[in-house]
């Protein structure tokens, strides 16, 4: 699959998160095991022409949580929660009140996270809003398995095993629609 490609897959998959969610913005992090880092690769909204490339600790903040725990999280008021590493949102030039996020995996593996940052507050208020996130990340999970891996299936076109992918994505927003 060519980067471009790679690209616009990561790019719809945060632009739906966020649209779904009502937020500001969102974005997925690719967990680099062996720098032990969390990279931006896909980012929609604030900081979305400056951010993706850019690595931060994977022990920092909620994502870095997430990472470690392999759970999602859902958080109201970030001013009040431990985790977050406020000096590190500061650096996004973007700092949220509120998030949610969840890890991107792949059978026990966390491959990165998917977060959504100052989602509106009906989004963030239920379990059934949580579980949608989940499920959302594990379609986001098989895009990003896909850009990690760049696995080939020789019974179906690059182009098309994308199409498929997005096509997925577009059913689960359907479904989820009231």
């Amino acid at each position: 699959m060519d980067d471009q490609l790679s690209a616009e897959l990561l790019q719809s998959v945060v632009d739906v998160a966020r649209a779904m969610f009502g937020a500001a913005a969102s974005s997925v992090f690719v967990f680099d095991e062996k720098a032990d880092e969390l990279v931006f690769q896909a980012v929609s909204g604030q900081g979305e022409s400056f951010l993706v490339g850019r690595r931060f600790p994977a022990s920092s903040g909620i994502a870095g949580w997430v990472v470690a725990s392999g759970e999602p999280m859902v958080v109201n008021d970030l001013s009040k929660n431990t985790a977050f590493d406020r000096d590190l949102a500061a650096s996004t030039q973007y700092v949220p009140d509120a998030l949610m996020a969840a890890p991107l995996t792949h059978g026990d593996r966390v491959l990165g996270v998917l977060e959504v940052l100052d989602p509106v507050p009906q989004s963030r208020s239920s379990l059934d809003e949580l579980d949608l996130l989940a499920l959302f990340a594990r379609q986001a999970a098989a895009a990003l398995r896909v850009v990690i891996d760049r696995a080939v299936d020789t019974t179906m076109p690059k182009r098309s095993q994308a199409l498929h992918l997005v096509a997925s994505l577009q059913e689960l927003l359907e479904a989820s629609a009231p």
